[in-house]
């Protein structure tokens, strides 16, 4: 029966570490498995990532094709059948939708990043919801049940 303050590694298992540079004798002296010559050899020898020897990159090579438009805005994006779900396990009680409740009720992964409305689903509850952006079909359906919407500008 093995007991833990018996245990060794089995036969082989571990090899000593190679020593380079350590002389003739050890096997892996002189040049200490560099090779002969060069900017690789030499002490201190770093390259980037991208570095070819001299050769115009890749990346300067390839032309360069569109442009990150940096006025974009992302949305997130949340359907009716979400809110009507909401209202069904009784989260949204007095029908009021905002960016904390939906939060909280874990809809949106980001508090401060601006949410969109969108229209697959039906809604038969009556909600007052405040959106960066509503689609036009929900806004329609959201209307049809009776409901609000208060559009919340992005800073």
């Amino acid at each position: 029966m093995d007991i833990l303050s018996n245990l060794k590694y089995a036969e082989g298992s571990i090899k000593n570490r190679k020593r380079i540079g350590r002389g003739t004798g050890s096997g892996h002296g002189g040049t200490a498995t560099k090779g002969n010559n060069g900017q690789k050899q030499r002490s201190g020898h770093k390259f980037r990532a991208f570095f070819e020897g001299g050769q115009m990159p890749l990346q300067r090579r390839i032309p360069k094709r569109g442009f990150t438009n940096i006025f974009k805005v992302s949305y997130q994006s949340i359907n009716l059948s979400k809110l009507q779900k909401l209202v069904d396990d009784k989260i949204v009680s007095d029908g009021i939708i905002n960016p904390a409740v939906l939060y909280k009720s874990g809809l949106l992964s980001k508090a401060v990043m601006p949410y969109k409305i969108l229209g697959d689903g039906n809604l038969t509850a009556k909600l007052n919801i405040e959106t960066y952006a509503v689609s036009k079909t929900a806004k329609e359906k959201i209307e049809a049940s009776g409901g609000t919407i208060k559009e919340i500008n992005i800073k």
